[in-house]
């Protein structure tokens, strides 16, 4: 039977934990670096971290297009790069957004049966909207920080830009899916657009453009659904591509040979090599020999490029010099 413990045991243990007890648990939870996240169990994640991943990989070569792009327009430097991608509601994103802003409707016109049609919203900082149209009309690019609604000048003027900002994505996009991104329409009231319930699930591509001294967003939203159709058929495509079949391994090699076979190519016939000194050279004259370092019944090599691919007898064929093909090398 267990041992019981008296009275006195028991006060001693009890003053014992009040002494020392609140002082250990300080320490354990000094000590321990894990922290506790957030996590919603009524909307479940949709995107796994690989996921994310693609799609970060995709707006970080669209970045770099739209750098490019941004840095010819405005005649200035401009840095672009991808500062978060995120999953949330869209009442939270489009709540974020102040009333007057420049939004783009962007139709992606997937030439696929499989997915819907698909739209997303492009939407530009107003800090870097009105650094563009000062730079754009002759200013030197500054902004001061307004509240107004844009002008029709101003529309017409970032209509064209923000449309091609838009096509941009379509080459991003072009080694995973082809997509032709078009601009539908463009919204200078956030709260217009109705396409996206509230309550539906998006991914939000946060852009960071610098451009001289100011710095703000772009960002790119794309409904949930709509991207997992996206993922999926590119998906698809690649687990496809990993199943070697060797008939059409075959047909494919045929088809490069067959593109490749009209190439010209430079073929060198090295008679021999040697070395002569300066002074040699220099005092050549007619019927003078120079030695080579190659006995007569030598085979001539033959080099495409830097390499030897053949070697043959020296004649002539047709009254013109030619080689006979002795040997074949393996490069």
């Amino acid at each position: 039977m267990a041992d019981v413990l008296s009275q006195k045991q028991i006060d001693e243990l009890l003053n014992s934990f009040s002494a020392n007890g609140s002082k250990v648990f300080e320490e354990i939870g000094e000590n321990t670096d894990k922290k506790a996240k957030v996590y919603d169990f009524k909307m479940p994640k949709k995107f796994t971290k690989e996921k994310l991943k693609i799609i970060d990989s995709i707006y970080e070569n669209y970045s770099r297009l739209l750098s490019s792009y941004l840095t010819g327009l405005m005649r200035v430097y401009c840095k672009v790069d991808v500062l978060q991608i995120e999953e949330q509601k869209y009442y939270e994103y489009n709540n974020a957004l102040p009333d007057y802003v420049l939004m783009a409707i962007v139709n992606l016109d997937i030439d696929d049966e499989d997915i819907m049609d698909t739209s997303m919203i492009f939407q530009m900082s107003n800090p870097i909207s009105f650094t563009m149209m000062d730079r754009l009309m002759g200013g030197y690019g500054t902004y001061s920080d307004v509240s107004r609604d844009f002008t029709e000048i101003e529309i017409g003027l970032m209509k064209g830009i923000i449309s091609k900002m838009v096509e941009l994505q379509g080459e991003a996009w072009s080694s995973h899916l082809e997509i032709n991104p078009k601009m539908s329409r463009l919204e200078t009231n956030a709260r217009v657009f109705q396409s996206i319930g509230p309550d539906d699930i998006i991914i939000l591509i946060m852009l960071e453009v610098e451009i001289k001294n100011i710095k703000n967003t772009i960002s790119v939203c794309i409904p949930a659904l709509n991207l997992e159709a996206m993922m999926g058929k590119f998906a698809d495509r690649y687990a496809m591509r990993k199943r070697f079949d060797p008939a059409k391994e075959e047909e494919r090699r045929e088809e490069i040979l067959r593109g490749i076979k009209e190439t010209p190519l430079k073929i060198d016939a090295i008679l021999a090599e040697t070395q002569v000194d300066l002074y040699d050279i220099l005092t050549l004259q007619v019927n003078d020999i120079i030695p080579l370092n190659v006995s007569i019944d030598k085979n001539v090599n033959v080099k495409i490029g830097d390499n030897i691919w053949f070697d043959g007898k020296l004649g002539t064929y047709n009254n013109k010099k030619a080689i006979k093909i002795d040997n074949i090398y393996k490069n």
